[in-house]
This record gives C-alpha cells, structure tokens and sequence, in this order.
C-alpha cells in the first residue's frame, strides 16, 4: 500500500505553515507560487502558494493556498495527524515545537495501553495526535 501524505489548504498563510513544519521536522521544503507557474492566475495572487512539499525522512506534508472564488478553507476540520514515536524525548520535542503558538488539549502522558500520548492544535489549527510506544 502506498503511504497516505497530507495534503493541507490555507488561506494565503501556506508559505508560513510550512516553514513552521520544517523548522520542525527538518528536511527539504519545495514551494512554487502561481506566479512562477503556467496556471493562468490573478496577478495579485501571485505569491500565493500553487505546490510546496515537504520531505524529510519518510515524512512528506504536502500544501498550497486556495484562490478566491474557490471554496473557503475551514481550519483543523475533521482531519488529525497522529505520529508514533519510538523515541520519548523525540516525542517531547515535537509535542513541544509544535505547541508553540498553539493549544495543548491533551499534555503528554501515560495511557493504559502502555504509550505515552498526548494532542494539540497547533498555530495553524492543525490537530495532531502523539503515540509513543513505552519499553517493556
């Protein structure tokens, strides 16, 4: 099965949302705005995002802003994104950078089922979802 990337809509803030997460994850960010593209587009929505991507590791974050007149974007919506540690202070500290600006609604800690879990909206109303396996 081919693994499932998110791919995110902003509005006019993609640029930053992904400088955000790679100053979290790392890796290579990539992104191209409509003025440096061949879509036909408003010239003042050129520095708009039409693609940008982000790798790093097996990660891949995917993003772009809407144009006017398409449908507007509703942030966080129905959408989690969960990461699974194995590594508890790795866990902490994206659990801790991506909290920055943002809302913790359920801090780090232990659960029954013998992880270390906890979840935030970020700065960007992204809700992400932390698992991190314990030892023994």
């Amino acid at each position: 099965m081919s693994p499932l990337n998110p791919y995110f809509a902003f509005n006019g803030n993609a640029l930053e949302a992904m400088q955000f997460y790679h100053s979290v994850f790392g890796g290579e960010l990539l992104a191209q705005t409509f003025a440096d593209s061949p879509v036909p587009h408003d010239p003042a929505h050129g520095q708009r995002i039409m693609h940008a991507e982000l790798r790093s590791g097996g990660l891949m974050i995917m993003a772009s802003d809407t144009m006017p007149g398409q449908p507007d974007v509703i942030v966080g919506g129905n959408l989690s994104l969960s990461i699974n540690n194995t590594d508890l202070d790795e866990q902490r500290r994206l659990f801790t950078a991506l909290s920055e600006g943002g809302k913790v609604t359920m801090d780090l800690q232990d659960t029954f089922w013998g992880a270390r879990f906890g979840m935030l909206i970020d700065k960007f109303g992204t809700s992400w979802m932390f698992n991190c396996e314990k030892a023994g």
